[in-house]
Formats: structure tokens, C-alpha cells, sequence
């Protein structure tokens, strides 16, 4: 309630406690000449007073339970935090151990690679240099590596335009 916030905390008990007190004093001081003058007016303002403070003390027990309720949600989300940072922190580590496992895995490929192709160039002679030109090119990722032919012959050219007059070898 909006007006809890406005007003202190022994207000609201001190207005239900005046209410209380002229109640009883309206209905049951009712024979002192005073009090039997004015009995009705009192009993009418004091049954108002005391409704009010049943009002407030009613605002104020909804609003104690709510400032529960938020503290138990407080709770709750701090154990949520800390969970959270917990799952964050696993998630990070394999992450990590995953990267770690690829370009573990990347490396030995890559000496496979030069270990075999190593054996290959021993090896066997079938295997023309262009390809080997071609692996060290890709592995170093150089292209200047490549010896591109910008040159061909003139008589290359027109074989190679002209299949018919190509000469075929004899089976």
C-alpha cells in the first residue's frame, strides 16, 4: 500500500489501538454524563478509526509477506548465480580442451603429412615435381612457391588446339 510507505510503522498499530479505545469507551462508558452526550458521534468516529486500523494492519501484514517473498526470491536467485557460474566455468573448460584436443590433432596431421611426403619423394620417382611444388606451396600457403608456365610453344599450343594433327602413339 502507498500510504505504509508515507507513514512510520507504530502509526498504523497506534491508529487500530485509538480505535479499539473508543469503541470500548462509546459502548461501554456510555453512563458518564460526558461520554452519554456525545455517545453516538463517539462510537460512529471510533467503529471508522478502528476499520482504518484493521485496514492498515492488514496492508501491513500483505506487505511483511511480500518483503518475505522477495528475500526468498533473492535466495534463490543467488543460488541460481552461483549455479550459473559454475556451468559457465565448465563450459569455458571444455571448450578449451576441446581446441586444445583439435590443434593437438592438427599437429600430428600435419607431421603425418611431411613424414609421408618425405618417404614419397625418396621413394618414388613417378611422382612429378609439380606435385610436389604444389604440397610444399599448400603447406607453407605461399603461392609464389608455384612455377606457373606463362610460355607455351607455338607448336604445343597448336597440338593441343588441333587434336587431329597430334601425333598418336601406336598400339
Amino acid at each position: 500500500m502507498w500510504i505504509l510507505s508515507f507513514l512510520p510503522e507504530f502509526i498504523p498499530h497506534l491508529i487500530f489501538i485509538i480505535g479499539v479505545l473508543g469503541t470500548i469507551a462509546g459502548f461501554v462508558l456510555g453512563f458518564i454524563p460526558f461520554i452519554s452526550t456525545y455517545k453516538l458521534p463517539i462510537q460512529i468516529i471510533s467503529i471508522l478509526i478502528l476499520s482504518l486500523g484493521l485496514y492498515l494492519e492488514g496492508g501491513l501484514a500483505n506487505d511483511a509477506d511480500w518483503k518475505l517473498k522477495v528475500k526468498e526470491m533473492e535466495a534463490k536467485v543467488a543460488q541460481a548465480e552461483v549455479k550459473s557460474e559454475k556451468v559457465t566455468t565448465e563450459v569455458v573448460t571444455k571448450v578449451i580442451v576441446k581446441k586444445q584436443i583439435i590443434k593437438q590433432t592438427g599437429d600430428t596431421i600435419v607431421k603425418y603429412i611431411d613424414r609421408e611426403t618425405v618417404k614419397m619423394d625418396q621413394s618414388c620417382p613417378v611422382l612429378p615435381d609439380i606435385v610436389v611444388n604444389v604440397h610444399n606451396a599448400a603447406a607453407k600457403n605461399d603461392a609464389t612457391l608455384l612455377n606457373f608456365v606463362t610460355e607455351i610453344p607455338v607448336q604445343t599450343h597448336n597440338e593441343l588446339v588441333n587434336p587431329s594433327t597430334m601425333k598418336l602413339p601406336k598400339k
